[in-house]
């Protein structure tokens, strides 16, 4: 899988999960059984920095935009492997109050996230 691919295909997750956010925050937080929030404020806020990342992909994918100061497969790597981090150490370490299928979907995407970058490194590298 070359450079670009691995890109677009982290650049869509990124869109599907602002979209969901961004359309539908409580309904998501509910079937996802992740801990509820009084105010969708911080899953829209989530919502608008995934579609900022989507489209520094984009940018970073692009072999047409001359000197690009898009995202790049190093920048994509940070910010999975810092994200998924940072919720493995909430399941870990935090007491959130959590249905089991809340913290299974989140292991889930621990490992969606350490995989993409897995991949993203190998691609990197060769």
């Amino acid at each position: 899988m070359n450079k670009r691919n691995v890109l677009l295909i982290d650049a869509i997750i990124n869109f599907v999960l602002a979209l969901v956010l961004g359309i539908f925050p409580k309904e998501v937080i509910s079937f996802l059984g992740l801990p509820m929030v009084s105010n969708p404020f911080y899953a829209s806020i989530l919502g608008g920095v995934f579609l900022g990342i989507g489209i520094a992909l984009l940018i970073g994918r692009s072999a047409k935009i001359k000197n690009s100061d898009g995202l790049g497969l190093r920048g994509a790597i940070a910010i999975n492997l810092s994200g998924g981090f940072v919720l493995a150490l909430w399941l870990l370490f935090g007491s959130l109050n959590v249905p089991t299928h809340g913290k299974i979907i989140m292991w889930a995407l621990v490992i969606l996230l350490f995989v993409i970058s897995t991949v993203e490194l190998i691609t990197h590298k060769q």
